[in-house]
């Protein structure tokens, strides 16, 4: 590497003319250079500087030490003095040499510009002779030793924080403003830089631009720039583009901004301090410079907080508790980058005791979380303070702790927090506000300092299992730690859980199945859950059925729901016959607000027995069962008649009623029903009402299809329209749509003939029966004539004609083309559809209502 060199002064004429112009040039600099550095050595006096000082005052005028950006990525590193009068005698003349670094080129030996400040390097004149060769080197200052620097910062503490903070935001944003140095001795910003360049990471130190001086701030680029204080009224209000921080006014006063939460006092515009620079600051502060080096090759991203405070820490200097926490977060991280004994320092600054009156729940957390990473690799003398430090914080803290294990104390520690803490762990184990996490904490704590609290342990496992009833999800990594820590408790909420179970197994399995409790005590003594060999003191048959129906196979009994029940009964590892209450909560474990299907509860009923379901008051799912059993399920009858016979104290008479519905339904599937269906239906309605529609359905639709395919059911037809009961004629018409009355229309000539002659019957009844004569006659019976070829048509004619000549005359005057309405008119002129008295027709033919007929069915109008 090469430094190529550059003066510029005030020179007599000469081939490059005469005035200011370069002096001196290393050759192969380019001419764009040239003209960039010579915008950027220029030098004015200070305002009040004599005009023509003496060799005394001449010393005292401030040095522009310079490091400037050019535009092609090239550094100039400078240097100008005032040197008083030129060759002319005139006043106004100064002396400017500086050096030039190619773009990407540093410092030989990767020095800081900085280390230049005052090297013996810097000519005060123009070297006579030939073109000066490009330097090698230049050697540091001996003007920014240590310890002047370390004097220095002490002295602009008030203004540390601040400055490094700004110096933070140029580094990670090129747009932010330029830093103002506000001092009375150039000297005194060429040592801000020197701070300023020791704390920042190695790279940004290096890109830091700077003049020590300058009498016009508004013209120069650099990052930092110093000015004297005559020259920065002017920059008073402009924060968008500087940051002025004036140094040579005393600090700000006791009554004057107050400090921020970093300790440090605020920015220019009242801006808080970042965490880094508040950190470095303490640093300088406390002359302990040499850590920045350490920091800069520790892991974490730049401007962190955390490795600058871990390495502060370690040496003793006090930071406040953000600092404190980031620390200890990343030497959680980072524990192999400390050694012994600085990880011992860092724990034990950690574990000092504080002025405030309170540690923030963030440091605690963070230390808590450093004990359990490193607590093991302590010495005893220095984990010992830090773990009491930590169970004190989780007794007194509203947020948690974790508290260390037990061989972090020693037994005299241990016993003395015992003392001092035992009353506020009872009294917080006990107080039921704000939930349960805190009071498990206390307990665990309680635990490791061997406080009796074992009468408080059951209360609290009422409240957790109220509180997991509500939320499932409030179940987690603690509580369950807990429970390993505490057998006792565990074995509370078990029983908490069991008794729960019984009164609402629903919201028990829910839990369950939501959160991973262990459904056996170690204190209990019992196996896995499943087992078949019953050790547990404890049964707990209600949690563990629960616990099946939460954890057990998938798919449940594979859609057998009796299959499950005897699964969920047998996971209760004791006898229904013995605890009755058990059948209960297997009921709604199986079938939930669900009913079970009269086949499955048929099932149950078989196989259990009715003598268990009374004391277990199942009977009543049986019950509905039945009454909400699907119409035309045969099961539905069947376990009716089953439950008359079963339960004939306990059904309520509506009850009673409705199953006697169901089991006359039986009876006429059965062909068992004596003559009087209706009457008998009629009668059983009237007990049972209200009457559940789908027994009704059911009911009903019994009557209706032995109303159809009975050839003997005229005379209960006959009770049907007289009846005038809506549901069962809606039921007859249902029927009489079905396919396969539809079918047997088509295939039976005689049966057509039956249906033509019923659905013509009482033609004045009105009512329930005229709303649907006539829909039958229009919408099931024509369209089957129509359908019938000619031959089936004569077979249904001459059926009707072995009925009486009368009915086969009708069915061929209501077959005919455009008759549709006439024979409904001559059977006693009602309209079937709209329910008034029709006019008569002319012209229509002669009317059968008005002969006698050959069938007695007709007699005075109706179906006798």
């Amino acid at each position: 590497m090469s430094l190529g060199q550059l003066h510029y002064t005030s020179a007599p004429p000469g081939p490059d003319g005469s005035g200011f112009r370069f002096t001196a040039l290393t050759p192969g600099l380019p001419q764009s250079v040239l003209r960039e550095a010579e915008q950027l050595i220029g030098y004015e006096p200070p305002r009040n500087a004599p005009s023509r000082p003496s060799a005394t005052e001449l010393e005292a005028f401030p040095r522009a030490f310079s490091y400037s950006e050019l535009s092609d990525g090239s550094r100039l590193l400078a240097r100008t003095v005032y040197t008083g009068a030129d060759y002319s005698g005139r006043w106004g003349n100064f002396h400017a040499h500086a050096v030039h670094l190619a773009p990407g080129e540093q410092l030989p030996d990767g020095a800081l510009p900085v280390s230049a400040w005052e090297s013996p390097g810097w000519a005060a004149a123009t070297p006579q002779g030939d073109a000066p060769p490009a330097l090698a080197a230049l050697p540091p200052s001996t003007l920014l030793d240590p310890a002047g620097l370390i004097a220095f910062a002490a002295s602009r503490a008030p203004w540390l924080a601040a400055v490094f903070t700004d110096l933070q935001r140029q580094a990670e944003d090129e747009t932010a403003p330029q830093v103002v140095l506000v001092e009375r001795d150039s000297a005194d910003v060429a040592r801000w830089v020197a701070l300023a360049s020791a704390a920042l990471p190695r790279e940004a130190a290096h890109r830091l631009t700077f003049t020590t001086y300058t009498r016009r701030p508004h013209l120069a680029g650099q990052r930092i720039i110093g000015v004297l204080p005559d020259d920065a009224h002017g920059l008073a209000g402009s924060g968008r583009r500087y940051r002025v921080h004036d140094c040579s006014a005393p600090p700000p006063a006791p009554d004057g901004p107050a400090p921020g939460p970093h300790g440090s006092a605020p920015g220019p515009d009242g801006s808080e301090p970042a965490p880094w620079a508040v950190a470095a600051a303490r640093i300088w502060s406390a002359g302990a410079f040499e850590l920045f080096q350490h920091a800069h090759r520790l892991p974490g991203e730049p401007f962190t907080a955390g490795p600058v405070s871990a390495l502060a820490l370690c040496a003793g200097i006090d930071l406040p508790s953000s600092h404190r926490t980031a620390a200890a977060l990343w030497a959680c991280d980072h524990p192999a980058e400390l050694d012994g004994q600085e990880l011992d320092g860092l724990v034990q600054t950690l574990a000092a005791p504080r002025q405030e009156a309170a540690v923030p729940a963030a440091e605690t957390a963070a230390l808590a979380e450093l004990f359990a990473r490193v607590g093991g690799n302590l010495r005893p003398e220095t984990a010992a303070p830090l773990a009491a430090r930590l169970l004190t914080a989780a007794v007194r803290s509203d947020e948690p702790v974790r508290p260390p294990e037990r061989k972090a104390l020693t037994d005299e520690v241990a016993r003395q927090l015992a003392a001092e803490l035992g009353p506020e762990l009872r009294a917080g184990i006990a107080d039921p506000a704000g939930g349960f996490a805190r009071p498990l904490r206390l307990l665990r704590v309680a635990g490791l300092l061997t406080v009796d609290c074992s009468d408080l342990v059951t209360p609290l496992a009422h409240r957790l299992t109220a509180a997991l009833l509500a939320d499932p999800y409030a179940y987690g990594g603690e509580l369950h730690e807990t429970l390993a820590d505490r057998p006792d408790l565990h074995t509370a909420l078990l029983r908490e859980l069991d008794a729960a179970a019984l009164a609402g197994p629903a919201s028990v399995t829910v839990l369950l199945e939501r959160a991973p409790v262990e459904l056996e005590s170690r204190e209990l003594g019992s196996r896995e859950l499943g087992s078949r060999e019953p050790e547990s003191r404890e049964p707990l048959p209600y949690l563990r059925m629960c616990g099946w129906k939460a954890r057990g196979p998938a798919g449940g009994g594979g859609g057998d729901r009796n299959g499950e029940l005897r699964a969920v009964l047998e996971a209760a590892r004791v006898s229904v016959f013995a605890h009755p209450p058990l059948l209960r909560v297997a009921f709604r474990l199986v079938w939930g607000s669900d009913t079970p299907t009269p086949e499955e509860a048929r099932y149950v009923l078989a196989e259990t027995g009715a003598d268990v379901h009374r004391p277990a008051e199942t009977w009543p799912f049986l019950v509905t069962a039945a009454l909400n059993g699907r119409p035309g399920d045969p099961h539905a009858d069947e376990l009716a008649h089953e439950l008359l016979a079963a339960f004939p104290t306990q059904l309520r008479p509506d009850d009673r009623a409705a199953l006697l519905l169901l089991e006359f339904a039986r009876d006429l599937r059965a062909g068992g029903a004596g003559p009087g269906w209706v009457d008998r239906y009629l009668g059983l309605r009237r007990a049972a009402e209200p009457v559940n529609p789908t027994v009704l359905e059911h009911v009903c639709g019994r009557i209706a299809r032995r109303l159809l395919t009975d050839p003997g059911a005229g005379r209960e037809l006959d009770d049907l329209i007289r009846s005038r009961d809506a549901d069962l004629c809606a039921a007859y018409e249902r029927a009489a749509r079905e396919d396969a009355v539809h079918s047997q229309l088509l295939r039976e000539p005689r049966y057509f003939a039956d249906r033509f002659v019923d659905w013509n019957a009482h033609p004045q009844a009105g009512g329930a029966w005229g709303k649907v004569r006539g829909s039958l006659l229009d919408g099931v019976l024509r369209p089957a004539a129509r359908a019938l070829a000619a031959e089936d048509l004569a077979a249904v004619e001459a059926a009707l004609a072995k009925r009486g000549a009368r009915h086969a005359e009708d069915f061929r005057a209501w077959n005919r083309p455009g008759a549709l309405s006439r024979l409904g008119l001559r059977f006693g002129g009602r309209d079937s559809r709209a329910g008034r008295t029709a006019p008569r027709r002319r012209g229509s033919g002669s009317d059968p209502g008005s002969g006698s007929g050959s069938d007695d069915r007709y007699r005075d109008g109706g179906v006798r």
